[in-house]
């Protein structure tokens, strides 16, 4: 099988934030998202200071200046067919496969296709010295949430063995979950949408060198 060319869509995106509080009011936090899995919230730092007594530093008077954060640098590149798609930020690289790719339908089991392409994350993985790994499985809406979270489960867990097999590494730990239907990424109104939300999502911090 001839696998469509991989990068056809980049989107690089920079947000840099000085944040103040005036009169008792805070600025919202990335963090706060709820369209965020736990644990994957940027996490980067400003590479500046902001000296708040500064002369030439025009804020109202009895304003404070919040901490200054970088909220993230992102890229994303996803294939032609959106089957696959990977997000590089300051911080981490995040894998997204949907279910179609890597599994028969409503199962767990891994086609020869999909661990083939699991042993390419591990390569990444290995390049960037990564020994803290999320692997997080994810489903539609259709069906009953009890069966979406045991399904999301057992496919990152299957997607977990190959990586772990790959890696053949102690040191390397892994952070299993299966989200069901919570997090989506398009809508669950049709297909095209739920076909993305069915997913296993592979990330992993960026090498510091």
């Amino acid at each position: 099988m001839t696998r469509a060319p991989r990068l056809t869509l980049t989107l690089t995106t920079a947000t840099v934030l000085v944040a103040t509080t005036i009169l008792g009011a805070t600025t919202a936090d990335a963090a706060d998202d709820p369209s965020v899995p736990p644990g994957t919230e940027a996490t980067a730092t400003a590479p500046v200071e902001v000296d708040a007594n500064d002369p030439d530093l025009k804020i109202p008077e009895g304003a404070t200046l919040a901490e200054p954060k970088v909220l993230d640098i992102k890229q994303v590149v996803e294939d032609q067919t959106g089957e696959e798609r990977r997000e590089d930020t300051n911080a981490d690289v995040k894998f997204a496969l949907q279910a179609e790719v890597l599994f028969p339908k409503d199962s767990a089991k891994l086609t020869g296709e999909a661990k083939a392409r699991i042993s390419e994350i591990a390569q990444e993985i290995k390049t960037q010295n990564a020994t803290r790994i999320r692997v997080f499985g994810f489903t539609d809406n259709l069906g009953s949430a009890a069966h979406g979270d045991v399904l999301s489960r057992q496919r990152a867990n299957a997607v977990q063995g190959i990586l772990e097999s790959e890696l053949n590494d102690s040191t390397v730990t892994y952070e299993v979950r299966g989200y069901g239907e919570q997090y989506p990424i398009s809508s669950n109104e049709t297909e095209a949408g739920r076909k993305k939300n069915r997913r296993v999502e592979v990330s992993f911090p960026r090498s510091e060198s």
